[in-house]
């Protein structure tokens, strides 16, 4: 509890005390005339009320002057005086004290709710050490340059994204991925920032700048999180802009309309003071803070729980279309494979095999795809750059390049159709690199790739989440694609896809399904920045992914687990439902006791269960979103 929420509490201990004190004191039995009862009486409640309630009425009385005149504390304001002047001190009292614990109850809440963010955001790291002439100085990691070598200590945080040039060590990622499986990393081996060192020294040698850095860039996507507002929550702040006004309208129609026919029509009493007596109490009860409160505080759980599980998504808007998701498209390499590369074979080889893969790693040095990078793990030797010219990247389809003087083309046989060199078919289910070298074909390269681990496992759960259907789209072969397909009992399989031919397949997906029904890309190269940012949600890998595709995506799965994708869908319809149950059940009950209040049946007290309880139930259900079910 903050300090501001303690003085609120001590002001509601001492305002409550005033008032079970007050109701000891025999006012009745003062040697007084009754007028000058009333007056010591009401002395005595205005202190209660002026202690838990001066801060409404301040707000009331700011808005008026702002011409910002219909909100909670207008409301609260006019209800509690008109209360008052009316001679129902305890009722006026009572109804500024409840209000004020029930937005206590909420301050709480929306706290409890940001700290489990800032549990998640507790990435940022106050300073880097970098090395300067066989020192280390602390420094503003803002300062360091790319290129720089940083030393992170056991217990530091990891402050800038780079590469591991000395020592070996262990880190706790569990505030990036939502996983406590430490990860071990020695030289050579990329990290990103936010990452806890657990136990030995490491140098570190930057590859960004710290504004680009992971840890910078997951900070942005939540801070920016709340702008993005859903459509539930849009509605109830134009339902609440025309709603106010119009119950304020209503219960002044109240106030005076039925007394002035009684007066007018009927030849009867007016009843001035039973009817604004109901109308305080129609003001009261009509009070919108369940749905104003409840439905913001219910997407933000909603985003704060899923942060938690390392998912992050950018706005509540897009949590609210992720509920709805019916198809799930995947890219392959990298999302439903570990992209990690290795050489399996060499066939139909007219050079040394070491020769061709020299060939290879250097005309594939510039690129950064994990074949490339499979290729030069294979080389084993450091790239000579020197020898390289005339790089041509052909997207889809491979490279060209002229290597010590030589034409050399490395790709897949779209290629070597463009290129017309008559090639050898390979019947392995796996990537095949096609080499020739001056326009004579050399043979190829076959690389394997390795399914994730929870890959199958998490196409079982989005069936049963109720997806109707999966989808992968590749540029790899028509073979692997398949094989991979089968494997993971994907519904359906395209493949030897360019970019262009990704977002075609997409936008005639997008065209098949139905109005209400929301199609999910899963991505995480650069390949894929388009499709995810046409898809109508785009979720990226966030770990291996690319800039890029984590700029274009709405979701980021910061463990790269596919898994994670059921469970995100299930966050996002818990959090709907809650939404939803909230709006029900928040308008159900006022509409009950407006009816009520204008009846006369509802009293001050029932007004306050209307508002102040109606807030305190919708906002602990609002917090169940917080908490995530395992799959």
């Amino acid at each position: 509890m903050n300090k501001k929420q303690k003085k609120v509490l001590i002001r509601i201990i001492v305002s409550l005390a005033l008032m079970i004190s007050l109701q000891f004191v025999p006012f009745d039995l003062l040697p007084l005339e009754q007028s000058y009862i009333n007056i010591i009486q009401l002395i005595c409640y205005m202190v209660p009320y002026l202690i838990i309630g001066y801060d409404i009425l301040k707000k009331a009385v700011k808005g008026i002057k702002n011409k910002q005149i219909f909100d909670e504390n207008f409301l609260m304001a006019v209800a509690t005086v008109g209360a008052i002047l009316l001679g129902e001190y305890e009722e006026g009292v009572a109804v500024m004290l409840f209000y004020q614990i029930g937005e206590l109850f909420q301050s709480y809440a929306v706290g409890k709710s940001r700290r489990n963010i800032s549990e998640l955001m507790d990435i940022r790291p106050d300073y880097a050490n970098i090395e300067r002439e066989g020192k280390t100085e602390r420094v503003d990691p803002d300062i360091v340059e790319i290129g720089s070598v940083i030393v992170v200590k056991p217990g530091e945080k990891v402050p800038i994204d780079g590469v591991v040039i000395e020592g070996n060590s262990t880190l706790n990622t569990s505030a990036l991925t939502g996983e406590s499986i430490p990860r071990e990393v020695s030289a050579e081996d990329e990290v990103i920032s936010g990452c806890i060192n657990l136990d030995g020294v490491i140098k570190i040698r930057t590859t960004k700048e710290f504004g680009e850095s992971t840890a910078s860039k997951i900070l942005e996507l939540v801070e920016n999180a709340s702008s993005r507002k859903s459509k539930s929550e849009n509605f109830i702040s134009k339902f609440a802009r025309v709603y106010t006004p119009a119950v304020c309208y209503g219960a002044l129609a109240l106030a005076i309309l039925p007394p002035l026919v009684r007066m007018l029509a009927m030849g009867l009493e007016p009843a001035w003071g039973i009817w604004v007596y109901r109308a305080l109490t129609f003001l009261v009860i009509s009070c919108p803070c369940a749905l104003v409160i409840s439905i913001p505080l219910s997407f933000f759980a909603g985003i704060g729980g899923a942060g938690k599980q390392g998912i992050l998504i950018k706005g509540s808007n897009y949590l609210e279309t992720l509920a709805d998701t019916k198809y799930v498209v995947f890219d392959k390499t990298g999302t439903m494979t570990l992209g990690v590369f290795e050489v399996s074979g060499i066939h139909h080889s007219a050079l040394e095999n070491e020769e061709l893969i020299e060939y290879a790693a250097l005309v594939e040095s510039y690129s950064t795809h994990p074949i490339s990078k499979s290729l030069q793990k294979a080389y084993g030797k450091e790239i000579d750059q020197s020898r390289i010219s005339q790089v041509e990247e052909i997207s889809g389809e491979g490279v060209t390049a002229l290597v010590d003087g030589k034409k050399v083309a490395a790709g897949n046989h779209r290629l070597m159709k463009r290129l017309g060199i008559a090639y050898q078919e390979c019947h392995s289910a796996a990537t095949i690199v096609h080499m020739a070298v001056d326009g004579m074909y050399m043979g190829h390269i076959v690389i394997s790739d390795v399914i994730k681990p929870h890959a199958k496992e998490a196409i079982a759960a989005l069936k049963k989440t109720g997806v109707h259907k999966n989808i992968m789209l590749t540029g790899d072969s028509d073979k692997v694609a398949r094989q991979v397909a089968a494997d993971l009992e994907i519904d359906e399989v395209r493949s030897e896809l360019l970019p262009g031919d990704k977002v075609a397949a997409v936008e005639e997906l997008l065209s098949q399904k139905g109005a209400k029904e929301t199609l999910a890309f899963v991505g995480d190269g650069i390949n894929d920045a388009p499709v995810l940012a046409r898809a109508d949600i785009g979720i990226a890998m966030g770990a291996l992914g690319s800039d890029a595709a984590i700029e274009a995506a709405d979701i980021v799965l910061m463990d790269d687990d596919p898994l994670k994708i059921a469970k995100a869908i299930k966050i996002a319809r818990k959090c709907i439902r809650i939404v939803y149950e909230n709006i029900y059940f928040a308008i159900g009950i006022k509409v009950i006791c407006l009816v009520l209040g204008a009846l006369g049946i509802a009293n001050m007290w029932l007004a306050i269960f209307a508002d102040v309880g109606v807030m305190v139930l919708a906002v602990i259900n609002a917090i169940r979103a917080l908490f995530v079910a395992k799959l």
